[in-house]
């Protein structure tokens, strides 16, 4: 009888263990479903929106509320789109457009980023540097960068080198900021337990600073290459031979609102493909964070 008793009381357990698991399992995927239908429903609002602003746009200038010369319409911006895709633009293919604006971009992003987490760093990491080159930083800071465009343009002519010098101008504050900021957050008591572990100033700000700073450093490269690509368009619409700036200057030189569009459609498109391709890389790097608490609702 024990025996028995024993033996009963482990498969009523083993049962009651089962039934908990498939109803965390259950719930669990409860939970994927339900992200996965908000998620969707979120696409399908934004696409809504979109489609409805284009309709109403283009309701409004076929019914002329609004005038089409000026403002242009949907569809003749896709029809823009079209000419250039398979005409090419007066200054080349729109692939090479595309492609030298781009270049320019991610140089003067790579070269803005790189420097100014290394000086970000280092004066987050070295007081005496921050107290020494600190106002210079907030004067250079302090002049509108836009306004540099044509300084470079007189130095470097109208090849990229110019539309470089602009996009990292307008890179490098941003990232700087946040890797002085990231750099001077770091916990203290992490910082105190790796040289009480026989840490060197190289292996803290290797191994401690820099891991802690990734989260801040990552924030500004979001918005920097929007603003590399602002530094490009701005520096090709002063002056250049190549590039997407330099069709909206043009199409503006002859009036062609839908032209102007199409350049500005283009950059959008590129733009959001190279935040998609940041937060894909941001999310592989930062896999071991929590989600964040509104994402599931």
């Amino acid at each position: 009888m024990p025996l028995e008793t024993t033996s009963a009381s482990a498969a009523a357990g083993k049962s009651s263990a089962e039934g908990k698991s498939a109803a965390v399992t259950t719930r669990t995927e409860a939970r994927e479903r339900a992200a996965r239908n908000r998620k969707l429903r979120v696409y399908a609002a934004r696409v809504a929106v979109l489609l409805a602003f284009l309709g109403l746009w283009e309701l409004c200038a076929r019914t002329e509320v609004i005038d089409p010369f000026n403002f242009s319409q949907p569809s003749r911006i896709w029809e823009q789109i079209r000419q250039w895709v398979t005409h090419g633009t007066a200054q080349g293919s729109l692939g090479e457009q595309i492609g030298y604006t781009l270049y320019e971009a991610l140089t003067g992003w790579v070269i803005g980023v790189v420097g100014g987490v290394l000086l970000g760093i280092a004066l987050g990491r070295i007081r005496f540097l921050a107290d020494v080159f600190g106002p210079y930083i907030k004067v250079l800071n302090a002049i509108p960068r836009i306004v540099l465009a044509p300084i470079f343009l007189i130095w470097f002519g109208l090849g990229p080198a110019s539309k470089v010098a602009s996009a990292v101008v307008l890179v490098f504050f941003p990232v700087f900021f946040n890797a002085f900021q990231g750099a001077r957050e770091v916990d203290r008591n992490l910082v105190a337990n790796a040289r009480i572990l026989g840490a060197d100033n190289r292996k803290v700000t290797l191994q401690v600073v820099i891991p802690a700073a990734t989260t801040w450093i990552f924030t500004s490269l979001h918005v920097s290459f929007g603003f590399a690509l602002i530094g490009a368009i701005v520096g090709e619409y002063i002056g250049a031979t190549k590039g997407l700036g330099l069709l909206v200057a043009a199409a503006q030189g002859t009036f062609n609102a839908a032209g102007v569009y199409a350049a500005m459609t283009i950059l959008a498109v590129v733009a959001l493909l190279t935040e998609g391709l940041l937060t894909f890389a941001e999310k592989k790097l930062f896999r071991w964070k929590p989600a964040d608490a509104g994402d599931g609702r």
